[in-house]
């Protein structure tokens, strides 16, 4: 049979637009479940009705970070939570989940998932089981990387030394009463540092480049600047003299992540060194929220899938804010030749009016 393969990432799913008090919900990144809705749809029905089309999710679907339990927002994170702020956000995107449920009846079809450093929680096995039940299919877990057909898929937090996880211990159980997720240096950073600020500028972490906002910010909003950056060094001295067993930097690690300063980083030149490998013409990574495509020859080609959530640029080139539902589509030629990417945008049926975002 024919077939294609779908990658998105950094969807960014949250508890929904509206919560269950009725309010809008500030933290809230995706607001196109209509429209995944459209996608699927587009892509199983008309030409593609006799398809086999797997739906790979590279990353950060869920953004488990940003969901509180019970008002809290937790660094040492249990599988029993992690379930809670799943089932939480299953509840607030009904369509979007009934719309991977529909796309994995139909024969021949496959989902996925491969684990990014927002949604670290799905490294849990019970987390695992409920989605595939409340899917209704079998889910492809990936912890790390795809590779298949000489194509390299990962999410790309693992080349950098903010967000890196440690493969060889996903879990930190020494000394505590049951097992905790050993989250990276970035989680922790975000959780008990970025989403404070995020409470009154919620597009805080949604501007490119960083550096210019800092440069930005530094004469509209110099006295929050200025505190912003006293704690910022408070934090990481702390970090720095605080020993815990439910998290583990050493100091070296808290170095490297001084010394890099990248937030999210461009990730082309780690593309080029994998297609080094002579067995991978094709790497698709996320992470860094900014869609791309690079090409070295012939048979060296690199895609960053970017994101659906919004962005605001202050690059001339492209400033103001910009939402592009971007996706990389797999084709495979009928002649049996190596699978061909194309990097593309997805705009939706057409509609004649929608909900406004606001957060």
């Amino acid at each position: 049979m024919k077939k294609i393969k779908l990658i998105v990432s950094d969807l960014h799913l949250g508890l929904g637009r509206t919560l269950e008090n009725g309010q809008m919900n500030p933290l809230e990144e995706f607001y196109y479940d209509e429209k995944f809705v459209e996608f699927l749809h587009f892509y199983t029905t008309g030409k593609y009705a006799e398809y086999e089309v797997e739906l790979i999710m590279n990353g950060d679907i869920f953004n488990l970070l940003q969901v509180d339990y019970r008002g809290h927002y937790l660094t040492v994170i249990t599988e029993s939570v992690t379930m809670e702020k799943v089932k939480k956000i299953v509840k607030g995107h009904g369509l979007f989940f009934q719309a991977i449920r529909d796309f994995a009846k139909k024969e021949g079809n496959v989902v996925t998932y491969i684990v990014g450093n927002h949604d670290q929680g799905l490294l849990w096995p019970g987390v695992r089981a409920y989605l595939n039940e409340m899917l209704g299919t079998t889910i492809r877990f990936k912890n790390i990387v795809y590779y298949f057909d000489g194509v390299h898929i990962e999410h790309g937090h693992m080349h950098e030394a903010a967000n890196r996880l440690n493969p060889r211990k996903f879990f930190l159980k020494r000394n505590l009463p049951e097992p905790v997720l050993n989250l990276p240096f970035g989680s922790h950073f975000f959780i008990e540092f970025v989403l404070g600020i995020k409470h009154k500028y919620p597009h805080v972490d949604k501007i490119r480049p960083v550096d210019r906002m800092m440069r930005w910010a530094i004469f509209n909003e110099f006295w929050f600047t200025l505190t912003s950056s006293l704690s910022l060094l408070f934090y990481f001295a702390k970090a720095i003299i605080t020993h815990d067993p439910r998290r583990n930097f050493p100091f070296r690690r808290i170095w490297q992540v001084v010394v890099e300063r990248a937030i999210f980083p461009d990730l082309s030149e780690t593309a080029r060194r994998v297609l080094l490998d002579d067995r991978v013409h094709t790497v698709i990574f996320g992470h860094t929220h900014v869609y791309q495509y690079r090409q070295w020859s012939e048979d060296m080609e690199y895609f960053n899938t970017g994101t659906w959530t919004e962005l605001t640029s202050l690059d001339i080139a492209s400033l103001g804010k910009i939402t592009k539902l971007t996706y990389v589509i797999l084709e495979y030629p009928e002649n049996g030749e190596r699978p061909r990417g194309r990097l593309k945008e997805w705009h939706g049926y057409h509609r004649i009016e929608e909900d406004v975002a606001v957060s």
